[in-house]
């Protein structure tokens, strides 16, 4: 008798359960024979990682080249590119208000009518960010249009450099269409067979997942443990409700008015989510997004491969809610009550530094110490929300690429595609409503 394999979710699954009880019970000292579990965790998990990340630079160009060589004439791309570039705005900027309006309501950084500052503390590992970001400010916003157009692609392509990367390729993509129909047709099959060939590589990286996810998970539990959370609850579960919210009520009413299910699209992102929550980088997990929305939810390659890729770098709902949320929280624990102005203020700087936010060292922190500058808080307050913020890192990972899936899954109805995620209006309600 033939037995059944358990799907890639469910695998993964597994393992982030078994990788949060192992973690917990091994600690980070801990030895087996002179062997450290944790070191082990690290190795498994780092070998993971690094393969996923090798599979970017070309996965990231050799798509988008063959993505916007496909849409052909200028009315095409044109067509896609904004109405891409919209839903981001939008699903971006609906996140930040929503934030916002949770923030204000709970008010995470006042207990008993009091800043919660002074009882928090700040740890000991402030200064080390604080040499990150030391001199950064509002002109790091500037900085992260200059990126777009780098001085030398190749450099750009081995720093990790994604905006200047996804810039070229859209360029060279767009010249395609413009050279003499031979050469055109050459390039367009070699960047096409690139492109297959770096989908099958990462086919090849996903069987380990389940063992690249326990290691990064367990490493993760193992180093912070649990206890370090109790203090900052209130402000780990607005922004875990933020997240929670955008995801399944902003983003879901933006599906179903496009005429997609919801359920069906979370079902079919769902290892795509698993691997973003674990790895913590939507980068790392755009192989596996772009496979998930072509397999799972149907959505055409001339739609994933130029969405997508674009949306892994500018696209970061979860983390521009986390930004103002985060700005919000500092500026109540210290007492700071901010206007109309101030928070307006908030707003547009999350939006903006969420775009490039992912090319900048030290990610979220850096736009973080942005919008504090912005307002007239001192950059010590980030040593607040550094207990959990690697936690919090994975859970707006996830949502920032199921809102990447739901931007590529909308796009593709809006230009008339048939998807296996559409909704159903005949179905009665169940699972696959």
């Amino acid at each position: 008798m033939r037995i059944r394999r358990l799907e890639l979710h469910w695998q993964i699954l597994i393992a982030i359960v078994l990788a949060g009880l192992v973690g917990a019970a091994t600690g980070e000292k801990m030895e087996i024979m002179g062997v450290r579990p944790y070191d082990v965790f690290d190795f498994v998990g780092s070998l993971f990682l690094q393969a996923l990340t090798m599979l970017i630079v070309p996965l990231i160009m050799s798509s988008i080249i063959s993505g916007v060589a496909g849409l052909g004439s200028d009315e095409g791309l044109g067509r896609l590119g904004l109405r891409t570039l919209g839903f981001y705005a939008a699903s971006s900027l609906l996140a930040i208000l929503l934030g916002l309006l949770l923030v204000n309501l709970v008010a995470p950084g006042i207990a008993d009518g009091r800043p919660v500052g002074d009882k928090l503390g700040l740890p000991e590992s402030t200064a080390g960010v604080l040499e990150k970001i030391e001199g950064r400010g509002a002109a790091d916003v500037i900085d992260i249009f200059k990126r777009m157009v780098p001085s030398n692609v190749v450099a750009e392509a081995a720093a990790g450099g994604m905006l200047g990367l996804i810039t070229f390729s859209m360029l060279f993509g767009f010249f395609m269409t413009r050279i003499p129909p031979a050469p055109a047709q050459a390039l367009r099959l070699f960047w096409g067979a690139v492109f297959q060939t770096m989908m099958q590589m990462t086919m090849f990286v996903m069987r380990f997942a389940p063992l690249g996810v326990f290691g990064l998970v367990a490493r993760t539990v193992a180093s912070t443990g649990f206890a370090s959370f109790w203090p900052m609850l209130a402000f780990f579960f607005t922004v875990l409700a933020a997240l929670v919210l955008h995801a399944f009520g902003t983003l879901a009413i933006l599906l179903r008015l496009a005429g997609v299910s919801p359920i069906l699209q979370m079902r079919a992102m769902f290892p795509a989510l698993l691997t973003a929550f674990s790895t913590a980088s939507s980068s790392a997990t755009l192989p596996l997004t772009m496979e998930c929305v072509e397999k799972n939810a149907g959505v055409s390659n001339r739609v994933s491969s130029f969405v997508l890729p674009l949306g892994a770098t500018v696209n970061m709902d979860g983390t521009a809610l986390y930004e103002c949320v985060a700005a919000m929280f500092i500026a109540q624990a210290y007492g700071l009550e901010l206007d109309f102005a101030q928070q307006f203020t908030v707003v547009t700087l999350a939006l903006l530094t969420s775009i490039g936010v992912a090319g900048i060292p030290a990610a979220s922190l850096v736009a973080i110490s942005i919008i504090l500058g912005a307002i007239g808080l001192p950059l010590d307050a980030i040593g607040l929300i550094l207990v959990t913020d690697r936690i919090l890192d994975m859970c707006r990972t996830a949502v920032n690429v199921f809102s990447d899936a739901c931007g590529a899954a909308i796009i593709a109805r809006s230009i008339g595609e048939e998807t296996t995620v559409a909704a159903r209006p005949t179905a009665v309600a169940g699972p696959n409503a």
